[in-house]
């Protein structure tokens, strides 16, 4: 750029910062990606092993968990097509994100009482005296 000023596309972060903005996209992505596939308690699991491979595949990933509870959602159908799809009362997800020393912990969850799918930052720890790098 010839004015030497930061580009609106390149804004720096932290990893801190950076970390806590994938966490979102990871669980967001789980969320809205999987939503109505259909799923029976027989494959649940499966399903859930395979949502953690795929996510375990990006940036910064060092841990990710899924449990499918297809419990959670109305009644089944019967004989062969006894599956629910899923639904967002059914979906829990916790990623662990790390950028050298620092680590982001959040988690995906239903809450009943607000009747939506929360994504929450459970922790983050690291080296919180991280200064933002300096414009280029």
């Amino acid at each position: 750029m010839a004015s030497g000023r930061p580009s609106i596309h390149h804004v720096p972060l932290t990893s801190r910062e950076a970390l806590l903005f994938e966490a979102g996209i990871k669980l967001g992505g789980i969320f809205h990606q999987y939503l109505g596939i259909p799923v029976s308690p027989k494959t649940a699991g499966a399903l859930a092993r395979s949502i953690e491979s795929a996510v375990a595949l990006q940036p910064f990933v060092e841990r990710v968990r899924v449990r499918i509870v297809p419990a959670r959602a109305g009644p089944a159908g019967r004989g062969r097509f006894g599956y629910r799809y899923v639904t967002a009362e059914m979906i829990e997800a916790q990623v662990t994100l790390r950028d050298g020393a620092t680590r982001v912990v959040a988690r995906l969850g239903y809450r009943a009482d607000l009747r939506f799918p929360l994504m929450r930052v459970e922790s983050v720890s690291g080296d919180r005296r991280e200064k933002r790098p300096a414009p280029p």
